[in-house]
């Protein structure tokens, strides 16, 4: 029997790591289809990685177990909160002197969160609490801990909100189903929330980073991964499929809504949608070019899906004219989020289109 080596072993914990994942609740996820994900590029060769679209951050954390170096990046500001706390945070976690600093509520705090989304989502003491805890994160003594309790902050409020987004608000008793979730208060979800996330934290080694922009800003000059996992916002065939409709709320928290526009004539409280040319059917063909080509030397792995536009067909023509070899993987599987059960289209044909030189 071939006798396993310290390197191995550390592989392989690092490895189940990502079973102690928090689930977030987010469109389109990877989470359950990190397995399959995981397999399919255990096969490639790369010790760098860039996640291109970060989201919930999982498909980063699954690299950072895989012991690469880890570039993740949202062009949502919430999402690249996350993955700080999780894929460039190597040690810091919140102890009992932070979570007792956090949860001072006698501060003198702005009453913004209470003003803005009172009746809206949220009780009273819910909304006080996230002023109170949105100030108290600031005293936090490392930008990695600040990170860290927004990300708990983040699922707390998912955890809360009834079906996890926030499109809808006022009477939501029609949905309360007794789940202990609901019942729950946001301070009772963050204490909860921030043991989960310490439990995730760990140093694979090497240093990752964290990043909040356009992917067509990269510069190339100093940032030549290996391999560029890509996974952007579908363009759907005919419903709405923008994250910040659903998620504004934790994008305006993730800032304390500076810098943001928020648009008062609708009721929730939404903020001004930030522009993507992949959320288009006039734009995702050249996007989809432009960035093959600006990755070009680098292993591309495009993740999509088959109730999407545009089709495998012309993703694969797209790709080949940037790289010589492409293989395609194919993974039948069931979007539950947001679809009610009913709805073909929650049966999908997910693909990994993956092109080497």
């Amino acid at each position: 029997m071939e006798q396993l080596t310290i390197s191995s072993v550390a592989e392989s914990s690092n490895i189940n790591r990502i079973h102690s994942y928090p689930l977030l609740r987010y469109m389109g996820s990877k989470y359950k289809l990190i397995p399959w994900i995981h397999e399919t590029l255990d096969e490639l060769e790369f010790n760098s990685a860039f996640d291109a679209f970060s989201g919930s951050g999982v498909v980063s954390y699954l690299l950072k177990s895989m012991n690469k170096k880890v570039y993740s990046n949202d062009f949502l500001n919430f999402s690249s909160v996350i993955s700080k706390a999780v894929i460039e945070n190597k040690s810091d976690k919140l102890d009992k002197n932070d979570l007792s600093k956090l949860l001072d509520l006698t501060v003198d705090s702005d009453d913004f969160i209470q003003k803005t989304f009172d009746k809206v989502f949220f009780t009273k003491d819910d909304l006080a609490f996230l002023d109170k805890v949105s100030h108290n994160i600031l005293s936090l003594s490392s930008k990695n801990k600040q990170a860290l309790a927004y990300t708990a902050l983040f699922r707390s409020c998912l955890k809360k909100q009834p079906r996890g987004v926030f499109t809808i608000s006022g009477n939501l008793d029609k949905y309360n189903d007794g789940r202990r979730d609901l019942k729950l208060s946001l301070r009772e979800h963050f204490l909860e929330q921030a043991k989960i996330y310490n439990n995730v934290v760990f140093d694979n080694h090497h240093e990752n980073l964290t990043f909040n922009m356009d992917v067509f800003d990269f510069s190339q000059k100093n940032f030549k991964p290996d391999l560029v996992y890509m996974d952007p916002p579908y363009v759907p065939p005919s419903d709405d499929n923008c994250y910040i409709k659903r998620y504004h709320f934790l994008e305006g928290l993730s800032k304390y809504w500076n810098g943001e526009e928020i648009m008062e004539n609708t009721k929730v409280k939404k903020i001004k949608k930030k522009f993507t040319p992949f959320s288009y059917r006039r734009t995702a063909l050249n996007a989809f070019d432009q960035m093959f080509d600006k990755f070009c030397d680098s292993t591309l792995v495009l993740s999509y899906s088959s109730n999407a536009y545009p089709d495998l067909e012309t993703l694969v023509s797209i790709m080949k004219n940037h790289k010589d070899n492409i293989e395609v993987k194919t993974k039948p599987h069931k979007y539950h989020f947001g679809n009610h059960p009913t709805v073909s289209r929650s049966n999908v044909d997910e693909y990994l289109i993956i092109g080497q030189d």
